[in-house]
């Protein structure tokens, strides 16, 4: 048993903080030049680093992940269906409601977890105007195969990659894929500017409208030609994110290490299933998921209570379904009976914790609850 009465507890991550004196720098230029907000000199450096460390051409800077989608959404125009995976968490269809569309749920593949192209093949109509996928825990989407249905029906590939910052595939980052890609730097993932994100578009007048449309739909001082959101990234985001960037390759690799213990010791265990990404993906070990199956000696949730017991918080990401929620369980693509995949997956997921100061002696005692849950 750890020792509960010395321990903080253990949640399923924990926010990767720079030193506080690499940010101090940047406040003093904050304090001494007054730009708060608005395309500061500070947030168009950290849109050239990010450019440069995700290997992009065009980013856009935003307040957090959702308004990135949001703006991504209404500077395409996509006005109508638009096919995404229930299971993720509830921004992503949040951000087509807001954005004046209409989420419809496909299924997803058992081993990446991501949005099945056979499904979303079932759930074309006429009315369908975007596919939406997300890169399950940086695990990347079968992009060939959305893409030439994308072109194929001419309508766009829009990725929520908010769990994929600096994962590649092939050598090539998984931002550059799509139409356009949104990722997050919430406060818990591996790379953070406490609330943030970016949008990743491949062309300067799709990056326009992504600015426009995230300062209120202003093109000028005189001329508001559309209605916009307030989106901006602020200065003092820019600032942690600045300090942050130098951190984020030893982040992942520190990641890694504890991700590859999980997998050394887990690996082989009887009603235990690793969700790993293949060897050509340079991952970021974002979280750590398991699933269980019936054979397993404890239900998912007896799982979760027994660590729980003992100061652990793994996470149940995710579950419930975002088609399960009361905002979007009436739609007709949320009936149970189309999602079995992703059901199975959502009740038996559970996300270790990992992130890289979690002590030695806390991940054995998660793998020794893992594996001999009745002890």
């Amino acid at each position: 048993m750890l020792d509960l009465e010395n321990r903080r507890p253990t949640f399923v991550t924990r926010p990767g903080l720079p030193e506080i004196g690499d940010v101090l720098p940047y406040l003093e230029r904050i304090w001494s030049s007054r730009v708060l907000t608005n395309g500061g000199p500070l947030a168009q450096e950290l849109t050239v680093a990010l450019q440069d460390y995700l290997g992009v051409a065009h980013l856009s800077l935003v307040s957090n992940c959702t308004s990135g989608c949001i703006a991504a959404l209404r500077g395409l125009k996509v006005k109508g269906q638009v096919i995404t995976s229930p299971f993720s968490f509830v921004a992503t269809a949040n951000s087509i409601v807001l954005a004046g569309a209409e989420p419809v749920f496909a299924d997803i593949d058992p081993v990446s977890l991501n949005l099945d192209p056979e499904q979303v093949e079932r759930h074309l109509t006429s009315d369908t105007a975007a596919i939406m996928p997300v890169h399950s825990f940086g695990n990347p989407c079968d992009h060939a195969a959305l893409e030439e249905i994308a072109n194929r029906r001419g309508i766009p590939l829009i990725y929520d990659a908010a769990h994929a910052f600096g994962v590649k595939s092939n050598g090539q980052s998984l931002t550059n894929l799509g139409t356009c890609s949104v990722v997050s730097f919430h406060a818990t993932k591996v790379f953070n500017t406490f609330e943030g994100g970016a949008v990743i578009t491949h062309d300067e007048q799709s990056k326009a409208a992504v600015e426009r449309l995230i300062n209120h739909g202003i093109e000028h001082e005189t001329s508001v030609p559309e209605i916009g959101l307030n989106g901006k990234m602020s200065e003092l985001h820019a600032a942690v994110g600045l300090a942050q960037l130098p951190y984020v390759d030893e982040i992942i690799n520190q990641r890694m290490m504890i991700a590859n213990k999980y997998s050394a010791r887990l690996s082989g265990t009887q009603g235990v299933h690793l969700v790993q990404p293949s060897p050509d993906v340079r991952y970021n070990y974002y979280m750590f998921p398991i699933l269980l199956d019936t054979t397993y000696p404890l239900s998912r949730d007896e799982l979760c209570a027994t660590m729980e017991a003992e100061g652990i918080f793994p996470r149940r990401y995710f579950f419930p379904l975002v088609s399960d929620l009361p905002s979007f369980q009436h739609h007709s693509s949320a009936e149970p009976s189309n999602l079995p995949e992703a059901r199975r997956v959502a009740n038996s997921i559970v996300c270790l914790p990992i992130y890289p100061d979690l002590p030695s002696v806390v991940q054995d005692r998660i793998i020794e609850i893992v594996l001999s849950p009745t002890r």
